[in-house]
């Protein structure tokens, strides 16, 4: 049993330097404080304020392009200023945004108020996420940047294995207010380590930045030709943000509670698997695993179409998370290796523009198929998903022709 101990110290624990375990900790409190809340605005705004499903999509669609400009300038901020105070503000803001949600959800104040509370929060809270991810980069050898990834998306689904059961359970007693609250006090405890522990690990530019140094990711042709292929996946994966919470609760007939389930068993398997999965494919070739990330993501979103109760979502929920944890570490690995050192920041904030922008037009595309095919399901997921055998075709040309298997 000691020796046990001492091994996973050896080879898990001391292989980190500190500063990636805190953020790994904030990130696990703040996706918690997230996936409580936001996966059930979507039927908030559907069910309980009657929005149709493709006014819903353009609510994320609206908050999702806003988030984009947001995340590219929090890279850029972080790389002028350091990642810690970006980190810091960020949560500061979201902490406010949930009490403000909470409060206008309570006194049932127009659409357009909570809408916009939470386009600026969430647009604003979400600059520490490249902030996060150019931390890794600051301290991870090359060869470690896969795993290194992994563990960090292990403290992310932690958060959203447990968020969504809670908020799931809370939602069949409790009003949808009351869940805002909990999300702001999850959010607090991912402020702490951050404030009290988190050292600075980028040393902060004073340099002008001339027009040329702006427009460096314009002229990187291969870096631009691989983001723009993975926002195919990303709108895929933007499908679990609304149209699936709809498909779920309102066509398949899962409860609130099945569905926090659905989400949970996502986060659980992705805090099991992801940190050993990542450490096997840090190996190989990352173009070929991104191929294989894509197809499983396809596949599983394809089987909602034959899914018609609760074992058969999870099925399908569980071939989408094979997908996830297979491609996003390795995706993020491809960016820390693309980077240069002096823009580490600028090129995570753009990549995860691809995510944002992903998260924000999925629903929307997942809302207009949803309103016109209200009744062929194989049909709707057998669109949705012919976006991830795209992304898999555009991989397998990327790693050929363009990045020649370095990648």
């Amino acid at each position: 049993m000691i020796n046990r101990i001492k091994s996973l110290r050896h080879d898990v624990i001391a292989r980190y330097q500190p500063a990636i375990w805190i953020i790994t900790i904030e990130s696990l409190f703040a996706a918690m404080g997230f996936s409580i809340t936001i996966p059930f605005l979507s039927l908030y705004l559907y069910q309980d304020r009657d929005l149709t499903m493709t006014m819903v999509g353009i609510v994320m669609l609206i908050a999702g392009v806003f988030s984009a400009v947001a995340h590219m300038v929090g890279g850029e901020l972080s790389d002028r200023f350091g990642r810690r105070p970006i980190i810091i503000w960020s949560l500061i803001v979201r902490i406010f945004m949930y009490l403000g949600m909470a409060m206008l959800v309570r006194i049932a104040a127009p659409v357009w108020a909570i809408v916009f509370v939470y386009v600026v929060g969430q647009s604003i809270g979400i600059m520490a996420r490249p902030a996060a991810s150019a931390i890794v980069i600051d301290l991870s050898k090359k060869k470690y940047l896969t795993e290194t990834y992994g563990l960090l998306r292990v403290g992310i689904n932690l958060g959203w294995a447990v968020g969504p059961a809670i908020g799931g359970y809370l939602a069949t007693f409790l009003p949808y207010y009351w869940l805002f609250g909990v999300a702001a006090l999850f959010t607090v405890f991912s402020f702490v380590p951050v404030v009290f522990f988190l050292k600075e690990t980028h040393k902060k530019s004073h340099e002008k930045q001339s027009l040329r140094d702006l427009l460096v990711i314009g002229k990187d042709y291969n870096f631009l030709i691989y983001a723009g292929i993975s926002l195919l996946v990303f709108l895929l994966f933007g499908q679990m943000m609304s149209t699936l919470s709809i498909y779920a609760v309102d066509r398949v007939g899962l409860s609130t509670a099945q569905y926090g389930m659905l989400l949970t068993t996502n986060g659980l398997i992705v805090v099991l698997f992801q940190y050993p999965v990542a450490r096997k494919i840090g190996k190989f070739v990352k173009s070929r695993i991104l191929i294989i990330g894509s197809l499983l993501h396809a596949l599983g979103y394809l089987a909602f179409g034959w899914a018609g109760g609760f074992t058969a979502t999870i099925i399908a929920m569980v071939i989408i998370t094979l997908g996830e944890i297979i491609h996003a570490p390795a995706s993020l690995a491809v960016v820390g290796e693309l980077a240069p050192s002096r823009y580490r920041g600028r090129y995570m904030g753009f990549f995860g523009i691809t995510n944002v922008l992903g998260m924000a037009f999925g629903p929307l595309l997942g809302g207009i198929l949803l309103d016109i095919i209200p009744e062929n399901s194989l049909l709707l997921w057998g669109l949705i998903s012919s976006l991830g055998f795209a992304a898999a075709i555009g991989y397998y040309w990327w790693g050929k022709i363009i990045a020649k298997d370095r990648y």
